[in-house]
């Protein structure tokens, strides 16, 4: 039986293809990255070397909450360490697509405070933010709904 960390990063490679094709509308040079790239999922050659990050959080579903990770076992990571230019959030029936910039703002501006927990698959506790999906559509720059 396939375990779940080995699941998810299944699922979450399926939605980067996903993303990838919207990509490819405006830059077809565009590729999904193969393997573990701290800058991103899918690199964008032209015109100016830009990375995109993908969440898949299909728990955003049940729980209302997106996880925007901060910090995983004790080291920075995600929004905290991140290149990306635009991050895109899949939640199973929409695609939110934002900056970490306005992530950051949107934290800021609503003093939202980080909770620290393990998450199913993990082995190490993480810091994230639970923020509801709402807050995160209106700051996004655009919400797909399919």
């Amino acid at each position: 039986m396939e375990n779940t960390f080995q699941k998810d990063l299944k699922i979450g490679h399926e939605v980067e293809l996903q993303v990838l094709e919207m990509v490819r509308k405006k830059y077809p040079e565009a590729y999904q990255y193969e393997g573990y790239c701290k800058e991103g999922d899918i690199y964008i050659p032209e015109p100016h070397d830009k990375w995109v990050e993908v969440k898949a959080d299909f728990m955003s579903e049940k729980t209302g909450n997106i996880v925007v990770e901060i910090e995983f076992n004790g080291k920075p990571s995600a929004l905290s360490t991140t290149k990306a230019y635009r991050w895109v959030f899949f939640t199973g029936n929409k695609y939110i697509i934002t900056t970490p910039n306005r992530l950051r703002r949107m934290i800021q501006d609503y003093n939202l405070k980080p909770a620290t927990f393990t998450g199913r698959g993990d082995s190490c506790p993480k810091q994230a933010y639970l923020v509801k999906q709402p807050l995160i559509e209106k700051t996004a720059i655009k919400v797909i709904d399919l």
